[in-house]
């Protein structure tokens, strides 16, 4: 099946799930944890009235940030794969001793177009924020804090996101000062079921005893499963409703951003890929795949060549905003000075509060 009659058919969802495993042979695994809470397990009821032990191994933001980081040219990289070539982002950038260095970009940092890293940016004289307000047809209400935008606003809204950063509408993006949210086109979920803990130790040594912490002895948790299932969920519906008539995304650039998230899926799970530290997967046989529950075959992509649908729509790629160094590397103060400035604010108000009621008196 083609993926443009997936677009334009009726189906809701279009699901992906692929089965992992360790690799070089090993059975255990560490997940995701937290501080107190440790790696999270329950209980998930099945059909016949038993339930089954289930560890979420990354949740749907960490596997955001996962499929987004192979998006990116391998190791430390900031530039896009080869096959995204053409792609639009936004990177920033500043100055740093008479050259220009980039800060970071939408691939990589984590609210992607809303960051401030880019909305406090200048884009040749002008506020990069201020740029976006005025493309997406918004209405300041309040100076820098209240903006309205009719329902019709929604198509420039979506279109002026992917102009610069198709990769935000895939994941989601929050613009929390104009109260604009996009939720994820794609979801992802990963799981191990049947899950049990595997129980160990380790030790710090501190040869010089030059530490606080001396020869502590900390606990590891592992984890062995039956099965390890990475989810991709892609809401079709809310796809769709991206552009309607001749208002928001064209059917090209809602076909760009499908098969953007299928060539994510692809290159997250066709080799082994380390989620973390003690958890290097590797898939375990050909991904499932379901539109509407019903099992079809693993669609044809060809991302070159959707980015060169849209190529007339995009401006040159990477779009470089400039962050002011004296803001970026501006020195924080002590704990101390803000507490003297805050005391001395106090009474340089009570101060003068006392003189005019001293004037009043007169």
């Amino acid at each position: 099946m083609e993926t443009l009659e997936i677009l334009q058919g009726n189906a809701n969802c279009l699901v992906v799930r692929a089965y992992l495993e360790p690799v070089a042979g090993l059975r255990r695994f560490q997940p995701a944890g937290f501080p107190e809470i440790g790696h999270v397990m329950y209980d998930a009821p099945e059909g016949d009235g038993t339930s089954q032990s289930v560890c979420i191994v990354d949740s749907a933001a960490s596997m955001a940030n996962h499929l987004e980081s192979v998006s990116l040219g391998g190791g430390e990289s900031i530039d896009l794969h080869e096959d995204l070539a053409g792609l639009p982002y936004v990177e920033c950038v500043t100055q740093d001793g008479g050259s220009e260095r980039t800060v970071c970009t939408t691939m990589t940092e984590g609210h992607r177009l809303a960051s401030d890293y880019f909305l406090k940016a200048t884009l040749g004289e002008k506020n990069f924020r201020d740029i976006l307000r005025q493309e997406m047809g918004l209405k300041e209400l309040a100076k820098d804090k209240k903006y309205f935008f009719y329902p019709d606003n929604w198509g420039e809204i979506y279109r002026t996101v992917f102009r610069y950063d198709p990769n935000a509408l895939v994941h989601g993006v929050l613009f929390a000062r104009e109260e604009i949210k996009i939720s994820r086109i794609l979801t992802a979920h990963h799981e191990a079921h049947n899950a049990r803990r595997v129980l160990s130790s380790g030790v710090k040594f501190d040869k010089l005893g030059k530490t606080l912490s001396g020869q502590p002895i900390f606990a590891v948790d592992e984890e062995i499963a039956t099965d390890i299932i990475a989810t991709f969920t892609i809401d079709l519906g809310l796809l769709r409703s991206y552009g309607r008539n001749e208002s928001g995304l064209t059917e090209a650039n809602k076909h760009l951003l499908l098969d953007l998230s299928l060539w994510k899926i692809a290159r997250l799970t066709e080799k082994p890929f380390r989620f973390r530290s003690g958890c290097h997967l590797k898939p375990k046989c050909e991904p499932e795949w379901l539109l509407d529950d019903k099992k079809i075959g693993a669609p044809k992509l060809d991302i070159r060549k959707r980015i060169a649908d849209c190529k007339h729509q995009f401006g040159d790629s990477p779009t470089r905003v400039t962050f002011a160094a004296s803001e970026l590397y501006r020195v924080e103060k002590p704990e101390e000075d803000k507490k003297d400035k805050k005391k001395n604010g106090k009474k340089a108000v009570e101060s003068v509060a006392v003189e005019e009621v001293g004037a009043l008196e007169e």
